[in-house]
């Protein structure tokens, strides 16, 4: 715990912790049917994303904390945003609309799937790698395909007023997300292995020893 807040008082810290913050405001915004104010929350969310890494990594501000809490702030994020979407393509007229909801369970299932992951590799003394390059191209294209539809997506868009999004194309962005979800969650799947065969030849190690 003593070098997991080593070093932990940074700009990217405070960015990510923002982030954090920024997600119940959203939730509370959208819910009371203040629209452009949450679409505006989810993007400055998705923008504090892009830069609190790079902020890190250009001023040597990498910190333990901070690989820990930039991916509670993506899936605390991605857990409301498809929650909340997934009751609202489910509540659609259309039923065009109403069908691709159901996708929004991929995004849940895999956040459901990381966060149990997770937990069990902290239980047994291990740490959760880093996201890798298609975990963040993944949250990049859920940040952007999530604000777009929150802005202009049919029965859900906060601007459609100014232009509504076809009903086909909204799905097949979903669609595509979610596609880039289950790639970034198999990019895992190597690093974990290796760090749970490391730890098995460890303790087989201490037995034999």
């Amino acid at each position: 715990m003593k070098d997991l807040f080593k070093g932990a008082l940074t700009v990217p810290n405070f960015i990510t912790a923002v982030r954090i913050v920024l997600v119940p405001v959203f939730a509370v915004l959208y819910l009371k049917g203040e629209l452009i104010p949450a679409v505006i929350v989810l993007a400055v969310s998705g923008l504090t994303d892009l830069f609190d890494g790079k902020i890190a990594r250009r001023f040597n501000q990498v910190s333990a904390l901070g690989k820990i809490l930039d991916p509670v702030a993506d899936k605390l994020t991605q857990i409301t945003v498809a929650i909340l979407l997934l009751i609202k393509f489910l509540q659609a007229e259309s039923p065009v609309i109403h069908a691709f909801g159901y996708v929004f369970i991929v995004f849940l299932a895999k956040e459901g799937f990381m966060v149990l992951g997770g937990l069990a590799m902290l239980i047994v003394g291990l740490r959760p790698g880093a996201a890798e390059l298609p975990g963040k191209i993944a949250t990049v294209v859920f940040y952007t395909v999530m604000t777009v539809i929150f802005a202009f997506g049919p029965e859900v868009g906060a601007l459609t007023s100014l232009w509504t999004m076809p009903e086909v194309l909204t799905g097949v962005l979903v669609v595509i997300s979610a596609i880039m979800t289950l790639i970034a969650m198999a990019s895992y799947v190597p690093g974990i292995k290796k760090q749970v065969g490391e730890f098995f030849a460890e303790k087989k190690k201490a037995k034999e020893a």
